[in-house]
């Protein structure tokens, strides 16, 4: 009864939370707020800010904890124009970035001035059983208006049994200028755990731009 009454305290007739609901002292004692909500929140785990990078590599954190992880990438500016942003996997923790992919690779594009747009598979952007580092959106140019913004999904890293399956989609302009969609997809062939993972441009530094890995709690 006393809790109901507690309950309806905080409440509008409306019955929304009042602000004097949730305040500093109600939010400190939270201590596990992944527990409340349950599976597929999203658990920061790592953060890294590039300036004038010439790769970033997450080489902690990436183990059986979680079974997907989520990389988010924003504003990720190349110091070269015209250059391929790409990544590859590591079982070794960063030692060697070499591990066995097969991927699909495709882009929407469209130019500002409507002079052009297509939905077209990319055969040259695709790996077939490589070691390869693999693209991972279309040409970005370096002008201040030029950069890209995406997300990249690994999948059950720490399988001992199974194939790794990621893919990533990216939203990213270049000098044309014109703005893509690009989508690749696929698994690195292995059944040892990837525990690393690289970003880096084919060319050039990472002039500029931010790296977020969550890992996604389990239900």
């Amino acid at each position: 009864m006393s809790i109901a009454l507690s309950l309806g305290n905080n409440l509008t007739t409306g019955g929304i939370f009042k602000p004097t609901a949730v305040n500093n002292t109600s939010v400190n004692n939270v201590t596990d707020f992944a527990g409340i909500a349950g599976g597929g929140t999203l658990v920061l785990l790592s953060t890294q800010t590039a300036s004038a990078s010439a790769s970033i590599s997450f080489t902690t954190g990436i183990d059986s904890t979680y079974d997907e992880y989520i990389f988010k990438f924003i504003n990720i500016h190349p110091a070269t124009s015209n250059t391929i942003f790409e990544f590859n996997l590591s079982t070794d923790g960063g030692s060697t970035y070499a591990v066995t992919k097969t991927t699909t690779f495709f882009t929407a594009r469209h130019r500002e001035d409507d002079s052009a747009a297509s939905l077209t598979y990319q055969t040259g952007s695709d790996l077939a059983q490589s070691t390869s580092y693999q693209r991972m959106f279309f040409d970005s140019g370096n002008n201040n208006d030029d950069g890209s913004s995406g997300k990249f999904h690994l999948f059950s890293p720490s399988s001992s049994t199974f194939v790794k399956h990621f893919f990533s989609r990216f939203s990213s302009t270049n000098i044309t200028p014109q703005i893509y969609d690009s989508y690749c997809a696929g698994y690195g062939n292995t059944t040892s755990a990837i525990n690393a993972i690289d970003f880096k441009f084919s060319s050039g530094n990472i002039d500029d731009g931010i790296i977020k890995m969550y890992g996604v709690a389990k239900a």
